[in-house]
């Protein structure tokens, strides 16, 4: 009998993560690819995003209507549906300012609508696995970095969301970076949070916006400063491998966080 010694081929998976994004933003895959252990799969489904060019241009301030566009229906609906059409464990949306603008209320509401799709999959999103995460974590008082392209209006708008949610919101504001994706870098990052926010002393600081380059920068910065460090992306995989049922493999993750120690509501209440 011939027997074949067969290379790894995709179908190992532990765990399938569905993945809506905007369309010209590769932020939120690239930064769940780095972290995913090679058994742990993603499967995209993109959405149009008014505020974004062909290239991922945007302008230097987003507007928001386009920002609560994205979730209106029919077309998140539509890329939710197709997603559970395979066989997922879980659907996480790579979108944070929508949040912003629908409220806590408001973005329940989405998920309800959504939930209407997704087959039984579990579904998540950037503001909600915070949400989760600063609750692991145990922290209260938080710090909100928001991208450049993000304007005051909608900066204020997600400090209300998560002081909605019972949190003490002791800084935010969009970071004072080039509000363009390509010219951020992990250093510019790192010394806008140690310089703006450290001196504020919250539990936990929240990098938001999926498409800004953030993941690269926790660990050194968790080792630097005195509180927890959460990333859109680094926190929306962390809730994604979790609502899949796949907990242990987000223990074992190293380099991106103290928050993988722990698991949704294993922190103080």
């Amino acid at each position: 009998m011939n027997t074949i010694r067969a290379q790894k081929d995709g179908w190992e998976a532990r765990a399938r993560i569905g993945l809506v994004v905007p369309h010209a933003d590769v932020g939120p895959e690239s930064e769940f690819q780095v972290i995913a252990p090679e058994d742990v799969f993603l499967h995209g489904s993109r959405v149009h995003f008014g505020a974004m060019r062909a290239g991922g241009e945007m302008d230097p301030k987003i507007p928001h209507d386009p920002v609560r566009a994205f979730v209106e229906p029919p077309h998140i609906d539509h890329a939710v549906e197709l997603l559970a059409a395979s066989p997922l464990d879980v659907i996480a949306l790579g979108f944070t300012s929508s949040a912003y603008v629908l409220g806590a209320s408001g973005e329940k509401e989405l998920f309800d609508r959504l939930g209407r799709h997704t087959r039984g999959i579990p579904l998540t999103g950037t503001t909600a696995a915070a949400v989760t995460g600063f609750a692991a974590l145990g922290a209260r008082k938080v710090a909100i970095v928001n991208p450049p392209w993000f304007d005051d209006r909608l900066s204020g708008l997600g400090a209300g969301y998560f002081t909605e949610q019972g949190f003490t919101v002791v800084h935010h504001g969009p970071c004072g970076l080039p509000s363009n994706q390509k010219l951020i870098t992990p250093h510019a990052l790192a010394d806008w949070i140690r310089t703006t926010v450290a001196g504020h002393r919250p539990d936990a600081v929240l990098v938001a916006g999926n498409g800004i380059r953030a993941v690269g920068v926790i660990d050194a910065l968790e080792q630097e400063l005195d509180f927890a460090v959460l990333t859109a992306n680094q926190v929306l995989f962390w809730h994604a491998l979790h609502l899949a049922g796949a907990g242990e493999i987000a223990r074992g993750i190293t380099g991106y966080g103290r928050l993988f120690e722990t698991a949704p509501g294993s922190g103080a209440s």
